[in-house]
């Protein structure tokens, strides 16, 4: 569904397509630098186009958010899909790395829409969900994560980590990677 939801956003033509696309990026950026609060201004700016133009892909802020969110979540759903051929242990710290990253544009975006729920966001959690369990159950299989986690443990896990305020990227993972031996079996 979450696929779906940006295609269906997406406009057909080339010319406004990287437009949405741009505006996706710079939106992503603005909001993980400046939170919820991040200027549309400045994100039309970073994306080279006209407020008009983002209004005209997003009618109001709320919209950009969910688009945004929805976007991130499709993102982490294909990096999923792609690091699902690498082994077990190194597929699904790869994945929650990536989840880690993303849950920095997700802190924004629930700030603004103050915990309101919506089918989007729904939707969303239930792709990570499912996104994520492959890769952990394949872990499991193979004795190298501990069995008695759930992917709702590690998710989060990842994201009580990722709120956390670090002077720098470097500390942030290595406390990851601290707190994620912790799930791992062997160590």
């Amino acid at each position: 569904m979450v696929g779906e939801f940006i295609a269906a956003q997406r406009p057909r033509r080339a010319d406004a397509a990287r437009n949405f696309d741009a505006l996706l990026v710079a939106a992503r950026e603005a909001f993980a630098e400046h939170g919820a609060e991040a200027s549309l201004e400045d994100i039309a700016r970073r994306a080279g186009v006209g407020i008009g133009t983002l209004y005209r892909n997003f009618p109001t802020r709320r919209h950009l958010f969910e688009t945004v969110y929805a976007n991130e979540v499709n993102e982490l759903s294909l990096v999923a899909g792609e690091l699902s051929e690498d082994a077990p242990w190194e597929a699904l710290t790869g994945w929650l790395r990536r989840f880690a990253a993303y849950t920095l544009t997700k802190r924004a975006i629930r700030e603004a829409l103050e915990g309101e729920e919506s089918d989007i966001f729904l939707a969303c959690r239930q792709s990570m969900f499912e996104a994520g369990a492959p890769l952990l159950k394949r872990a499991q299989d193979a004795e190298v994560v501990r069995a008695d986690i759930s992917i709702d443990d590690l998710l989060r896990l990842v994201s009580g980590v990722s709120s956390v305020a670090f002077p720098d990227e470097g500390q942030r993972d290595r406390v990851l990677g601290i707190a994620l031996d912790g799930v791992r079996t062997g160590v």
